[in-house]
């Protein structure tokens, strides 16, 4: 694969739902200075993590069963199992935030479909994750056609609606939406950040699927120059659609604007026609990233158990190649959170942190490699010097951003990471026995204290309203 091939797979992969909900989630949090400062802040963070995984499929090329193999090769095994949880419960909720998502957007012309959190959604949902689960199951697994439809019809809408905002500039909303602070209070600008930074996470999820590509490219470079550029047109997409939204409207009426907020946003400019034109956008680019992301979470669970992480029944196929017991355990994951969709407060906003926060775990685990890989030298041998301290340097920033953003999420968002990671660790109980494998180390019986402890305490706070859902 050519520069420009390698750059399309890269803005393809990262491209997803989360832009059509931005002008709103950023509406209710901050203007236009906090704005320009979250996407500088997260595009410097996401660049140092892209590099980080650059760096590990060069440094590690072993490592290829994807991101939990970097936790367990740096921390053990059961600190790569929890990094491996974390990263299906992510795909497994963001697979249920498509479609809320999708059903959100029908709402808008269907009232019975609510925000996507009526029992009508809910089952048009149900419908949806069985029928792609059939097709999947059946063997359809090479995606990469539909993928590339897909990327084009979700890339026009959110072009068109950049250019057409512009257009309609208003100077004087622009200049009043600047900081945002004669419309009430929005906290400092420190605070406005962070309530912006699980949104910036959402929506970069994919950067790591970067260095999977490598092994297509001409030359081994060409990979390191599509990362950036694909990354940068992405950071640009998404902060211009962000941008382009306080400029023809204000503040409070952009956060006021229901979800996918991008179809309000556009309709008040251009009249209803709009509204079917971004919707078609965001239903064709949903069901895309549904098949790309209910592949991956199968994948999430098979390729452990290929490793004998996970227990051995989750790495049964099918006669079709499908790794189908992980496929039906991701698919019941997904409609049972689609049935808690119905006594959520904000299902659509909800689903998006946590998809976010559970990310956030395998990101921070493989940072941190990264980093060790640094510090100690390993596999640097016969490297310069000076570009082991610039990989480092990359891998040290990466680390300390997805702490930062471990913090901005907040202590809600973790406890109920840990409510997720606590019963499941009995699957790496089973996996090891099955082995016949020694099952926890003294530093692993702490460790899984720690996470038994902060899942009994989410439970808790679930139960008696600590923590709202």
């Amino acid at each position: 694969m050519s520069v420009p091939t390698l750059t399309g797979m890269v803005v393809g992969s990262m491209v997803g739902a989360g832009v059509f909900s931005l002008p709103a989630r950023f509406g209710v949090a901050t203007g236009i200075l906090g704005s320009l400062i979250a996407w500088a802040v997260a595009g410097a963070g996401m660049l140092m993590l892209a590099f980080v995984f650059q760096n590990l499929a060069v440094r590690k090329p072993e490592l290829d069963s994807g991101v939990f193999i970097y936790a367990k090769a740096g921390f053990g095994d059961y600190v790569g199992f929890n990094s491996a949880i974390g990263f299906w419960a992510s795909a497994v909720a963001g697979n249920t935030f498509y479609w809320v998502f999708i059903t959100a957007t029908l709402g808008a012309f269907f009232p019975a479909f609510g925000d996507g959190d009526t029992v009508l959604a809910m089952a048009l949902g149900t419908a949806g994750v069985w029928l792609f689960h059939t097709l999947i199951a059946r063997g359809i697994r090479d995606a990469a056609v539909i993928n590339r439809i897909v990327t084009v019809f979700k890339i026009l809408p959110i072009l068109v609606f950049i250019v057409v905002l512009f257009i309609a500039f208003d100077a004087g909303i622009f200049a009043d939406n600047w900081t945002a602070y004669g419309y009430g209070d929005l906290g400092g600008l420190d605070e406005q950040i962070r309530n912006t930074m699980l949104i910036t996470t959402f929506v970069f999820l994919g950067i790591e699927g970067a260095s999977v590509y490598s092994r297509y490219a001409k030359r081994r470079e060409d990979v390191g120059k599509a990362t950036v550029l694909g990354f940068l047109s992405v950071l640009a997409i998404f902060s211009l659609v962000t941008l382009s939204s306080y400029a023809v409207m204000t503040q409070p009426e952009i956060a006021a604007t229901r979800q996918p907020s991008m179809i309000g946003v556009f309709e008040s400019v251009v009249g209803e026609w709009g509204s079917w034109f971004i919707s078609a956008g965001v239903i064709i680019s949903v069901l895309g990233a549904y098949l790309a992301w209910t592949l991956m979470a199968a994948e999430v669970m098979y390729m452990p158990a290929r490793n004998e992480d996970f227990p051995v029944f989750l790495g049964r196929e099918n006669e079709n190649g499908t790794p189908i017991t992980a496929l039906v355990v991701s698919s019941m994951a997904v409609q049972g959170l689609l049935a808690v969709t119905l006594v959520l407060s904000d299902a659509l906003n909800f689903m998006l942190d946590l998809t976010a926060s559970l990310a956030l775990i395998p990101f921070f685990l493989a940072a941190a490699y990264g980093l060790k890989l640094g510090l100690t030298g390993e596999s640097y041998e016969g490297v310069e010097r000076r570009t082991r301290r610039k990989e480092a340097i990359f891998a040290g920033i990466a680390t300390a951003y997805t702490l930062f953003l471990l913090e901005a999420a907040g202590l809600e968002f973790l406890l109920l990471s840990a409510v997720v990671l606590a019963p499941a660790t009995l699957l790496y109980v089973k996996a090891r026995s099955e082995r016949g494998r020694r099952i926890f180390t003294p530093t692993e019986i702490v460790l899984c204290a720690v996470i038994v402890a902060a899942g009994i305490t989410g439970v808790v706070g679930l139960w008696t309203g600590f923590i709202a859902i």
